[in-house]
């Protein structure tokens, strides 16, 4: 590999491990209704786990609650279990019609256990960042080993790989203290 294509990959996947960790951050309650909150949840749809987005319509009609109204009447009933199931925390009211989400107030213990929730997963990020620093500084080792770089380009490719895993993991870092804030903050 040569050094541009040894730093275009880890910085795509890098940039892949923070929009996950992005994405992760979505369902984590703050104490207001936000539709990333049910993302996660899979329904049981004819004999098939359906992500809830595939199956119906979620909006926040207040800032309190998330309703969920599904294209096929049919499904309440399984929209309802699943969330029950899942680790929500929030008791479903179904009408026959709608399938409603009270979001309670966070107490403060449920609070600090997401935080440690976002802390983990910003670690998990970092982790996967620092495995992608690796591979790529493996790849300008095995390269200069081919005779494909040079001992000075390598050395260079290892400093640019380095200063890309600063600032992932520093998108990383500042989009967790700023989860933290707002779960603690609401």
């Amino acid at each position: 590999m040569e050094q541009d294509e040894i730093l275009l990959d880890a910085e795509e996947r890098m940039e892949k491990a923070v929009d996950h960790f992005a994405s992760s951050l979505t369902g984590i309650r703050t104490g207001r209704a936000n539709p990333g909150l049910v993302d996660s949840i899979k329904v049981d749809y004819y004999g098939s786990p359906t992500p809830l987005k595939q199956i119906a319509n979620v909006s926040v009609p207040e800032p309190q609650q998330i309703m969920i109204r599904p294209f096929d009447v049919t499904s309440l009933d399984e929209i309802a279990k699943a969330i029950q199931n899942s680790d929500l925390g929030m008791a479903p009211n179904n009408d026959g019609r709608v399938v409603r989400l009270n979001v309670p107030p966070l107490s403060t213990e449920r609070r600090t256990q997401l935080v440690g929730r976002v802390k983990e997963l910003a670690e998990e990020a970092r982790v996967s960042i620092r495995n992608i620093r690796r591979d790529a500084n493996k790849h300008a080792d095995q390269a200069e080993k081919d005779k494909s770089m040079s001992e000075d380009d390598r050395e260079q490719t290892k400093e640019k790989v380095q200063e890309l895993t600063k600032k992932y993991e520093g998108t990383v870092n500042k989009d967790a203290e700023a989860k933290e804030k707002e779960v603690m903050n609401e």
